[in-house]
């Protein structure tokens, strides 16, 4: 726990100097908060003895200081309320830019396994809690502990008896709130584990809303969403039991400090011990003393929602990306395109056995490479070690002689085009999604990546032409429009490399024409790799790899395998 309290109090240090006015102006209107019962004191003791003229030429310097305290403690107020704000809106501005790009670097393995709902949640909801108490958790602990220790002064030098009264209850009080702490945090945890899974499940409802509509399956969306609603229930209950019972057993002994001030204030006035003036005060000060201690309830709550959201954030901070980049990695330019596989083996991180074994394979620059296999055999594994989405478990992987993993990701990928059979768009114009491929592309160059990849007459036959708006992941376009959009992304990108993972696969036979096209107009004078399910799409490939779970099983032209009469030829047939 030290540990991460100290990682969260280094948010702090670009912005030393507005906490330490923050927690000046904090001081300033706590010692506003002390005074006025001393004045209180004075009027009660010591003022109303005084001759009526006195009296009045004195209530007008005191109208003054209480107006100058006033004031002082508005502009108090202020500074907290809008400057301590915006430091805690910087903060978490600068938390979630962290994150955010610790994200951007994590490697597929990470996000095989998580769920962007669950990402979301960490981004938004986490980080403003985590603010919250890093903006109020200093104040609320200067304010009121500047409050109790003044208090706790003054009590004594009014009557030590009374002050011993007050403060007798303090040590049961604490050991109360720090059992129960232990405990609210646990359950404040669960909180956001359970919540992070809703978002999750809302995100994945949303994502395919258009299944759920197909398969006429609301009500079970609802009973699943139900059952992890219910889930967040349950864990809200119990962490609001023990809260219910940290205020209730904390208001308690506030109040038992009250009483026990009465009580003995009423017996030592009975044997003329206090003035009445002093009791007064005393209780005036009880109030100013027992304030803080509510606040430091509430702080206590706001700590339990920040620091569990914290090491929620660290959580994330704390993952290393797979694929790391060498510290003396060198750029890779100039590429030709002749790659290498040296007894390349690769294994998922979660997984017993390789999903590659031994693969040993010579491309000559701008060759045209098809993979064929069964499902699971590594075809779509073997394209993505390419650009190190995952590193190789054996083996190297060479790029014109270049070991990948002794160059810059950046320079690497930008090597690679890949069009997949999923494509992704983003919300936005048709503009800037093809603009993508390559940010600061003039709009020449971007009509004449459309036109390439055959795109321009459909993007053109829209009202608003490259400036249409597309919709959340290119909905309002064709499966056909779609893919050639990430197409003229790749030719706008022009690389050296290609890997086509399956792109045509989903189409109807006029728009896998159109985009079949497109593709061979791409990867002419490059180096292309193509996982394909239809071979009739690659029967003009310089060399056609047939992978198995043992690797890489036959190899040849189309003519060539069929002659072999074996894996291919029967795979051919099943497709044809």
């Amino acid at each position: 726990m030290g540990k991460n309290l100290k990682k969260m109090m280094g948010y702090y240090k670009p912005y030393l100097s507005v906490f330490w006015a923050d927690m000046f102006f904090a001081a300033l209107s706590a010692a506003v908060a002390l005074t006025i019962p001393l004045v209180v004191r004075y009027v009660t003791s010591t003022l109303i003895y005084m001759e009526p003229e006195e009296i009045l030429q004195r209530i007008l310097y005191i109208g003054i200081l209480l107006f100058v305290l006033l004031v002082v403690d508005c502009y108090s107020r202020y500074y907290i309320g809008n400057y301590g704000h915006v430091m805690g809106a910087k903060m978490e501005y600068d938390m979630r830019a962290e994150i955010f790009g610790h994200m951007q670097k994590l490697s597929f393995s990470f996000y095989d396994d998580a769920k962007v709902g669950q990402l979301m949640s960490r981004i938004t909801s986490d980080l403003f809690d985590i603010t919250e108490l890093l903006h109020h958790g200093p104040e609320n602990l200067i304010l009121s502990l500047l409050k109790i220790t003044g208090a706790f002064i003054i009590l004594v030098n009014i009557n030590p008896w009374l002050a011993l009264a007050a403060f007798i209850v303090l040590p049961f009080m604490f050991a109360f709130a720090f059992i129960l702490n232990k405990k609210m945090r646990r359950a404040f945890r669960r909180n956001r584990e359970k919540i992070a899974d809703i978002n999750g499940q809302i995100e994945d409802n949303l994502a395919g809303i258009r299944v759920v509509k197909s398969f006429a399956n609301e009500d079970i969306e609802n009973q699943k969403f139900a059952v992890g609603n219910q889930g967040f229930l349950a864990a809200k209950k119990n962490s609001y039991r023990y809260m219910g019972s940290f205020q209730a057993g904390v208001g308690v002994f506030t109040t038992l400090i009250q009483v026990n001030v009465i009580l003995v204030g009423g017996v030592l006035i009975a044997r003329q011990m206090v003035d009445v003036s002093d009791l007064i005060t005393f209780l005036l000060y009880i109030g100013v003393f027992t304030e803080p201690i509510k606040t430091l309830v509430d702080f206590t709550e706001q700590f339990q929602n920040g620091y569990t959201g914290f090491e929620r954030f660290r959580e994330i901070m704390d993952i290393m990306p797979d694929v790391k980049e060498e510290e003396d990695a060198v750029e890779l330019t100039d590429v030709k395109g002749r790659i290498t596989f040296e007894d390349v083996s690769f294994q998922y991180k979660d997984g017993t056995e390789n999903v590659l074994n031994h693969i040993n394979l010579e491309v000559p620059e701008g060759a045209y490479m098809a993979l064929v296999g069964s499902s699971g055999a590594g075809k779509t594994t073997l394209c993505s070690l390419i650009p190190r989405f995952y590193d190789v478990t054996g083996g190297k992987i060479k790029i014109d002689g270049h070991d990948i993993r002794h160059v810059t990701l950046k320079s690497l990928r930008n090597q690679i085009g890949m069009v997949q059979q999923d494509v992704y768009l983003f919300a936005g114009s048709i503009y800037e999604n093809i603009a993508y491929g390559r940010p600061g592309a003039t709009k020449e160059e971007v009509i004449q990546a459309a036109k390439n990849a055959n795109a321009h007459e459909f993007i053109m036959s829209f009202s608003n032409g490259y400036d249409t708006d597309i919709g959340q992941r290119g909905i309002k376009l064709s499966g056909g429009q779609k893919q050639r959009l990430s197409i003229a992304r790749v030719f706008l990108k022009n690389p050296p490399i290609l890997i086509f993972d399956e792109a045509t696969s989903a189409l109807d036979n006029e728009s896998e024409r159109i985009v079949q096209e497109s593709l061979e107009k791409l990867a002419k004078n490059r180096t292309t790799f193509v996982i394909a399910h239809r071979l009739t799409t690659i029967q003009n490939a310089e060399k056609i790899l047939v992978l198995t779970e043992e690797g890489i099983a036959e190899s040849g032209t189309h003519e060539e395998l069929l002659k072999q009469g074996g894996i291919y030829e029967k795979l051919y047939h099943m497709h044809c």
